[in-house]
């Protein structure tokens, strides 16, 4: 019997091999905690798959008959996500007309960069799901933590 897994299902691949496995590991439960504390029920399950090759991927599977979207690749990304971005672009995602508070507010307030969650009316009323994710990426590009041109001293991967 297959394993059931719940709706919408979040996993975050990680590279165990990495120099900077710790900063991974701790980032991946962090993202978990900080994730569940805001969208709580509403997601079905937060997962974590240990890789190699210098992988971190977040993906989002919104029900059993939606393809798999991918919110960041660190190495499409250049980095890993702060934790604000990576509520942000989840939600656009799921809850495009759902306010997160403070990560809003402070992102209105931010002047150093000109960044507006990605919503429907970024890229039309009728916006696929992919069309959100593009937008919610392209407007967090600029905020990455981490310069991402590290190359993993174990797996050799930038």
């Amino acid at each position: 019997m297959p394993p059931t897994i719940h709706y919408p299902h979040i996993s975050i691949e990680f590279c165990t091999a990495c120099k900077w496995n710790l900063r991974a590991a701790w980032q991946v439960s962090t993202y978990a905690q900080e994730l569940l504390s805001t969208f709580s029920t509403e997601l079905g399950e937060v997962s974590m798959i240990p890789s190699s090759g210098g992988t971190f991927v977040v993906r989002l599977t919104e029900n059993a008959q939606s393809e798999e979207v991918i919110i960041w690749n660190r190495k499409d990304n250049n980095g890993f996500p702060d934790s604000k971005d990576l509520k942000r672009l989840i939600r656009d995602v799921l809850f495009p007309m759902r306010d997160l508070g403070h990560v809003d507010r402070h992102a209105k307030k931010d002047t150093s960069v000109e960044m507006a969650p990605a919503t429907h009316n970024d890229v039309g009323t009728n916006a696929t799901k992919e069309q959100l994710v593009k937008a919610a990426v392209a407007t967090t590009e600029d905020l990455i933590s981490d310069d991402g041109g590290d190359v993993c001293n174990d797996c050799n991967m930038p």
